[in-house]
């Protein structure tokens, strides 16, 4: 019986070996599997796995994702828009493309700094993650417009108005002059008119349309807006007003004065009526009128340097040199930088043989001139 005990033992024991070696074996695999790619198959059952405090010890040791952000928006708020920019760089090589809410933050860093291509992408790709991100929609139809591509920001600038429409003034601006720049006039008009808390199919609508046509350079559109104006409102102050400088900007100074005249009697207390009164007549040749107009608009107001440089524009021509520089001189007292203004205080120091103070003026003339010169930069 031992005999027979033994020999099965020894039959036996190599297959019990072979068992233990298999369970072995699949439980490092099971285990290695739990633990993820990260854990060595070899690890031994005194290598226990991270607990919780060690996992958060670690995450405390590097700022969460809406950390950097918040830190970096501060940043942006304090003036530092570069170092926002670094920092959500950073996070977007860390974090990826799609971390939440990192786009938005670097379309309003790029924005703020000029770099306006870059801006549009980013909030291109915030719309991406959140199709309901206002400001992203919003920024990006100015950026758009900015950019030189009105008619690619309306549908942009006109989903923020549908969302909020008496909310954003900017926008509703903004999105009248893409209107203005596309040809489509009615809509800029309602446009401009939700603006400033009008009836678009009213006189002061209409008069708006026509201030907006006239500063975009479009002097004909708004002479028609101005009488539009009219035809609803004949009353209506500044119409009147708008058309005079129209007929003005033609050099029609018959059709200009008629305009002014009417104006006059609408609005008889603004000064800038007198003011172009004044221009018309010089214009004409008629200077005791010009001067006479030109006075009631510096009776009017004195804080406007334009009827003061027109006044002493006037006496120069009447040949009275000595009483154009008290105005001449109290218009650089109030506006230093006024090329026009030197190169006629030039004139009259000449006619009172002061050459050297007139040399002074036209020099300081073409200073100015030459700064105020437009400088053209390439979009970033």
């Amino acid at each position: 019986m031992p005999l027979l005990w033994i020999k099965c033992s020894m039959r036996i024991f190599p297959v019990l070996v072979r068992f233990l070696m298999i369970g072995f074996l699949i439980s490092g695999i099971v285990r290695a599997q739990v633990a993820g790619p990260g854990t060595s198959s070899g690890a031994t059952a005194d290598e226990a796995p991270p607990t919780l405090t060690d996992r958060t010890a670690s995450a405390a040791e590097k700022p969460s994702l809406e950390e950097t952000l918040a830190a970096a928006h501060q940043k942006l708020e304090r003036g530092n828009p570069q170092e926002a920019i670094a920092m959500l760089e950073k996070l977007r090589n860390t974090a990826g493309e799609a971390a939440k809410g990192l786009q938005h933050e670097l379309g309003i860093a790029y924005y703020r700094t000029g770099k306006l291509v870059p801006a549009e992408q980013a909030f291109a790709r915030a719309m991406e993650q959140d199709p309901r991100d206002m400001e992203s929609v919003q920024m990006r139809g100015l950026a758009l417009y900015r950019l030189g591509r009105p008619a690619a920001a309306i549908p942009f600038l006109e989903r923020v108005r549908e969302w909020t429409p008496n909310a954003n003034a900017d926008a509703n601006y903004v999105l009248g002059l893409c209107y203005l720049n596309s040809q489509r006039f009615d809509d800029a008009r309602i446009a401009f008119a939700q603006q400033f808390a009008v009836p678009p199919s009213s006189g002061s609508a209409y008069l708006l349309m026509g201030k907006m046509l006239m500063q975009a350079n479009l002097p004909e559109a708004a002479a028609e807006a101005a009488k539009k104006a009219l035809d609803v409102s004949p009353k209506l102050a500044l119409a009147h007003f708008m058309l005079g400088e129209f007929y003005l900007f033609k050099s029609d100074t018959e059709q200009a004065l008629k305009e002014f005249e009417q104006e006059r009697e609408i609005n008889p207390a603004n000064f800038a009526v007198y003011d172009r009164l004044g221009d018309v007549y010089l214009r004409a040749g008629q200077f005791q009128q010009a001067q006479e107009a030109l006075s009631k608009a510096i009776s009017l107001d004195t804080s406007s340097t334009g009827p003061f440089i027109q006044m002493g524009k006037v006496l120069l021509r009447r040949n009275d040199p000595q009483t154009s520089l008290l105005y001449l001189q109290h218009a650089e007292k109030m506006d230093p930088g006024n090329f026009m203004t030197h190169t006629l205080l030039g004139q009259a120091y000449r006619s009172l043989g002061r050459e050297e103070d007139a040399k002074k003026e036209i020099d300081a003339a073409s200073k100015i001139h030459a700064a105020n010169q437009l400088k053209l930069e390439p979009v970033k």
